[in-house]
């Protein structure tokens, strides 16, 4: 007979599952505390040997082995939390988190998955035809797999899926846009949103009375403008090409671009896919699309390094600029994710020369990478500037506890 009392009942958890074109990343977390209790990555999927990681219990597990699809790197998941832990059923899982990265107009925020809503995500594919289909797929597979657990999805485009008409429309026949779905969508807006909250306790002021940027920046990078917890502009458009510069993607681009290269160069539609979605942004102008790497190239004197982090961080002033424009009044810029977290020579360098705005950055705080949130701006000063490590696995462990009520 078990002894467990009321008292001892464990804490709900959630399976948190992001599944992408070949890979499953997947966390175990608890949503109450914050806790990951175990992690992973299934990766290649479809190609010959697949590569798998399963860090549970302060170890990682490593094994390559055949990851035919979907259904199986899921299976081998399960089978890792069965063979080495933590057990699912006794860590009291009570969902499954799924991110989706395009919500459309129809999801501003978590639901619990049913046939319609599969059937919308399907119908959204479109707008993310390198995202939604995945991340469709892995919600099926978990559900065969465990099917007595709730299910949940959890949108990226949802924080922004309010953000005021002027900000959301294009300037193109309205007709058009309407029977195509062509408006400002926004991405990454799990994490934007997860940021701004956090930055509210952070700085000790209510959440409805700030003025933030958020500047996510990563291999994919976006920048928000969020008045009083609510976005207001996304620099990520109808797609995540939109924007900031970022490690292979170009950004804001004339769009008589894509014209000029059909009609001059004989580029197919896919080939300038590819060319602006592959093979462009920091990549396209230096080679390389890790900041490490490119560091290293400007330190030795390459022009072509030089010149793509200039390009990359003259984007982001104008971003930061132009939101301080719109918000009206600027209390907060935050630095997230992986390039915002762990480089100080791109935070330096982008607020370099801002001073006369009120934001300013204290050299030795902002030094050296950031796993805890820290203030990077000197006392007093009239822009709090903040390094806030990210968490969507969180944020979506616990969209997806309210949408249960466990």
């Amino acid at each position: 007979m078990s002894t467990t009392t009321p008292s001892e009942t464990p804490r709900a958890s959630v399976l948190v599952v992001n599944s992408g074109s070949s890979s499953i990343k997947y966390q175990l977390v608890t949503p109450d505390n914050g806790e990951a209790i175990a992690s992973g990555l299934v990766e290649q999927i479809g190609e010959g040997v697949g590569a798998v990681k399963h860090v549970a219990h302060g170890t990682t597990t490593r094994r390559e082995l055949p990851v035919p699809d979907h259904a199986e790197g899921l299976r081998i998941v399960l089978g890792l939390f069965d063979e080495i832990g933590p057990d699912l059923e006794a860590s009291h899982v009570v969902a499954v988190g799924h991110r989706v990265v395009q919500g459309g107009a129809c999801f501003d925020g978590p639901v619990l998955v049913d046939r319609d809503v599969e059937r919308l995500i399907e119908e959204l594919s479109p707008l993310a035809p390198l995202h939604n289909p995945p991340n469709l797929t892995g919600i099926r597979v978990a559900q065969a797999l465990l099917p007595d657990v709730p299910h949940v999805a959890v949108f990226d485009t949802a924080f922004f899926r309010h953000l005021p008409e002027a900000a959301a429309t294009y300037a193109i026949d309205a007709q058009v846009a309407a029977a195509h779905q062509v408006r400002r969508y926004g991405a990454h807006g799990t994490s934007h949103q997860y940021v701004s909250q956090q930055v509210a306790g952070l700085v000790g002021r209510p959440l409805e009375d700030l003025h933030q940027i958020v500047l996510h920046l990563g291999n994919g990078a976006s920048a928000s403008a969020v008045r009083g917890g609510v976005a207001v502009e996304t620099s990520m458009g109808m797609t995540p090409l939109e924007g900031l510069v970022m490690g292979t993607r170009s950004g804001d681009i004339d769009p008589a671009v894509v014209f000029h290269l059909h009609r001059n160069a004989g580029m197919s539609i896919d080939d300038i896919d590819d060319l602006l979605n592959r093979r462009s942004g920091l990549k396209g102008l230096s080679g390389v699309n890790d900041f490490r790497a490119l560091h290293d190239l400007v330190a030795a004197g390459d022009a072509g390094a030089r010149l793509a982090l200039d390009v990359y961080l003259h984007r982001l002033r104008k971003y930061i600029g132009a939101y301080y424009a719109v918000l009206g009044r600027l209390d907060v810029i935050a630095f997230t994710a992986g390039v915002g977290e762990n480089d100080d020579i791109v935070r330096a360098g982008v607020l370099s020369g801002l001073e006369d705005l009120g934001i300013e950055v204290d050299l030795a705080r902002n030094e050296g990478r950031k796993s805890e949130p820290t203030v990077i701006s000197p006392d007093g000063a009239r822009v709090t500037v903040l390094v806030v490590p990210t968490n969507e696995e969180l944020a979506i462990a616990r969209q997806a506890l309210e949408v249960v009520g466990a």
